[in-house]
């Protein structure tokens, strides 16, 4: 039950088109909060909402040194997302062998 608990927080973090811009942003390395804030016509208190929903979904990770809070991205927890992905296709992909070869049946040719 854990791992579809882990699973919800991530699809939900990432539900907000700003957190996906950012965790893509992130992809290509580190990236200082204010970096990351720049494009987004928001204040920095409600983007820090975005990194701190980021952040306890487990999808990143802050660390501050002085001033400067860095956000990393967590590629691990991208994992979840994977797997989750994998299985599903695995699922329908078995579902629509068994509708092809039910449609494609000879024995229902006349």
């Amino acid at each position: 039950m854990a791992k579809y608990e882990a699973l919800d927080d991530v699809f939900s973090a990432l539900a907000d088109p700003t957190r996906r811009i950012v965790i893509r942003r992130l992809g290509s390395g580190p990236a200082s909060v204010g970096e990351l804030a720049e494009p987004f016509p928001i204040t920095l208190p409600s983007f820090m909402k975005h990194v701190r929903t980021l952040e306890s979904s487990g999808l990143i990770r802050t660390t501050k040194t002085g001033r400067v809070r860095t956000c990393t991205l967590v590629r691990e927890r991208l994992a979840l997302l994977d797997d989750w992905l994998a299985d599903e296709r695995q699922l329908w992909e078995a579902r629509t062998d068994r509708l092809e070869a039910l449609l494609t049946d000879p024995k229902d040719t006349p």
